[in-house]
């Protein structure tokens, strides 16, 4: 195909995506409202955080868009116009390319000039994904830190004291070990620790590894300590066999099972314990009978833990802009902050609201004893790491091929983290070729074209 007909082909695209979400638009707000329209996930719980903003703001009508998440739709559909006036932010790449789109409304002098001052009021683990370069893009929706949950019912039976506290990861194998019961052919029916594999991340951090260079211009993935966190977390799995490898979490989810991944093995029974966020209330609270506690992530070398959240952002094609920083007011208040704790979506993105007896002792769940669990570990919340020489989503898709081969024990940590090293650079040389603004910036800071 000649470049021509990949351009127009790639136009035609463009216009049918912005035909189809310009039938998508919701209906007209009903006079004298001012319609906000959020590109959202579809949680039960954004109803709520909807509703009550509603309410608090009879003059404004927020409504959500979960039909068009998704960074590429959001900047196709903004940059022709028929786009959101609010969206979602994961991560600190996502933050980078809606800025360079020219997507995302710079909000830094509108949140100063309402007293809010987010490197004051909310948890570091979210800033990647709301500033760059210095200025402010956007509001956290909520927040989050894993730690360890467990089944009281399972350790009440084992005969075995809650855990309180912190501990080494060496200090908790014995009892991850105690906990995991196999049969007389030795398949596992219960582990002794769940974790879903994204949380590759945390191990890294804690045994003092790093994604990049702290100015952003090599990743470093492949250094001995980013190496010795995950060839740890693959041992849980086949060194120590209290984690559940590829084949035996298909056939957990074959065998009477409740869903997949951690969570719900883990609410169905499968697990004494689990890696999660305070967020995976919304889906246990509706687990009847299971009885709940929760104590602090064994740490490694270093006592940290990998932070994250979402954020939201402004469009700044939006006619309604100056209108939807309303939302974001309501997002630093503390009506919205003590919804999201009362959800338990995660915690609230400001950090005094987590330091509430509503927050510690909600009365509609008197049974949940654990939440300065929560809070304690925010404090030890580190945010990923973001590079701004290369594209997120094509260092992602490395990554995830990489630590894949991992996880499936068909390649080592070592040599997985080293291709991954190698290839992301690759795309780091390929992204400043692309880039002359780049380019300029990463030759001021080293002196030299590449890596």
């Amino acid at each position: 195909m000649s470049m021509k007909g990949v351009f127009l082909g790639v136009f035609l695209c463009l216009v049918l995506l912005t035909f189809v979400a310009w039938r998508l638009r919701p209906a007209p707000a009903p006079p004298g409202k001012i319609p906000l329209t959020w590109v959202s996930d579809d949680n039960p719980a954004r109803r709520e955080q909807i509703a009550l903003f509603n309410r608090l703001h009879p003059d404004y009508l927020l409504r959500l868009d979960p039909g068009n998440t998704g960074m590429e739709k959001v900047i196709v559909q903004s940059l022709a116009g028929v786009g959101p006036d609010l969206f979602d932010c994961y991560d600190g790449y996502q933050l980078s390319a809606y800025v360079r789109s020219g997507i995302a409304w710079d909000v830094t002098d509108a949140l100063k000039k309402a007293g809010i001052d987010v490197t004051r009021d909310v948890w570091p683990a979210v800033f990647p994904n709301i500033l760059h370069e210095g200025r402010v893009y956007g509001f956290p929706t909520n927040v989050a830190v894993n730690a360890i949950w467990f089944n009281k019912d399972i350790f009440d039976a084992a005969g075995i004291p809650y855990p309180t506290g912190t501990m080494t990861w060496q200090q908790f194998l014995p009892l991850a070990q105690k906990l995991t019961v196999r049969d007389k052919n030795g398949r596992a029916k219960r582990f002794g620790l769940l974790a879903d594999w994204w949380n590759w991340k945390q191990f890294v951090l804690q045994w003092g590894g790093r994604m990049f260079t702290p100015d952003g211009t090599k990743c470093i993935i492949d250094s001995p300590e980013a190496i010795a966190g995950v060839q740890f977390f693959h041992d849980l799995i086949y060194r120590y066999r209290v984690m559940p490898s590829p084949v035996e979490e298909a056939a957990m989810a074959t065998t009477g099972g409740w869903g997949s991944g951690a969570i719900h093995f883990f609410g169905g029974g499968k697990g004494a314990m689990a890696l999660g966020g305070r967020w995976w209330l919304c889906t246990l609270r509706n687990v009847e009978g299971l009885r709940l506690g929760a104590f602090a992530c064994p740490f490694g070398p270093k006592k940290v833990y990998r932070g994250y959240g979402r954020a939201t952002l402004i469009n700044a094609k939006s006619s309604r802009r100056e209108a939807a920083v309303k939302f974001l007011l309501y997002e630093a208040g503390k009506p919205y902050n003590d919804l999201i704790n009362h959800q338990a979506d995660a915690l609230a993105p400001v950090k005094k609201y987590c330091y509430t007896e509503e927050y510690l002792h909600d009365p509609a769940f008197p049974d949940e004893d654990f939440n300065a669990v929560w809070r304690d570990v925010m404090n030890y919340g580190l945010p990923d790491e973001v590079s701004p020489f290369v594209n997120g989503n094509r260092a992602t898709r490395i990554l995830n091929k990489q630590l894949d081969l991992v996880k499936n024990d068909q390649k080592s940590a070592s040599a997985a983290l080293h291709t991954a090293a190698r290839q992301i650079n690759e795309a780091i040389r390929d992204m400043l070729k692309q880039d002359p603004t780049l380019r300029m910036q990463y030759a001021k800071l080293t002196g030299r074209s590449g890596p």
